[in-house]
């Protein structure tokens, strides 16, 4: 049986910046650092842009991600998924999402896990409780949830699985619920609190993830 609440969390925003000696520094270390992908031009950009406008404050975590758009596209930052020392009592296939840190992290037991890094529900959208993985897809076709179609009413009904789909190359669906762990087209939004509800992860992550993880595997999210 899956038991999920619900709780509220902010986001922050990106500064301006205002000078071009800092931009061109920007772009250097978006280069070295970060990650490049190319602005969007999808059938998705009312629902990609929903949450990107209004600033909220206190931040909710200092790893809320920068982004740069530039003429040759989006360069922004990225956290790379690592084992890592985790203490914990479940079970070796277990999925832990640490929502406040914006972290998953898949334990391999002996405490150790593995961490990635994620994007977790915008302001009102939070959830949390334990749930199981219900099912697997590779490519997933899109059909927004008739709150989502509220919401956006220029929202696609249905869309087909590809690089423009909102849920990336891979998706997890969570228990008896509308929720998902799954990639995404807007890698530059990893780390930050932008969906409505599901869990996004980059499409290497998602990958990665979804070859190590079997239907029915045990997903706490806190």
């Amino acid at each position: 049986m899956t038991a999920l609440r619900h709780h509220n969390g902010l986001r922050g925003a990106c500064g301006v910046v205002k000078s071009s000696c800092v931009l061109a520094t920007l772009m250097l270390a978006a280069l070295a650092l970060g990650g490049c992908a190319s602005t969007a031009g999808t059938a998705t950009n009312a629902y990609a842009s929903a949450y990107s406008a209004p600033r909220a404050e206190p931040r909710t975590s200092w790893r809320d991600p920068w982004t740069l758009a530039t003429p040759f596209g989006i360069f922004y930052s990225s956290v790379p998924r690592q084992r890592v020392a985790y203490k914990s009592h479940q079970r070796p296939g277990t999925i832990i999402v640490d929502t406040p840190h914006r972290y998953l992290y898949y334990i391999l037991g002996h405490n150790r896990a593995i961490r990635y890094s994620i994007a977790v529900g915008a302001e009102g959208y939070g959830w949390s409780g334990v749930t199981t993985v219900a099912n697997k897809r590779v490519w997933p076709d899109w059909t927004p949830t008739p709150g989502e179609l509220r919401r956006f009413p220029n929202l696609p009904h249905h869309m087909k699985g590809g690089p423009d789909n909102p849920l990336g190359a891979r998706a997890l669906y969570l228990g008896g619920t509308l929720y998902r762990i799954h990639g995404t087209n807007e890698p530059w939004k990893i780390g930050a609190a932008v969906s409505s509800g599901c869990i996004r992860m980059s499409n290497a992550d998602a990958i990665d993830l979804y070859n190590r993880t079997h239907i029915g595997a045990k997903v706490v999210v806190r």
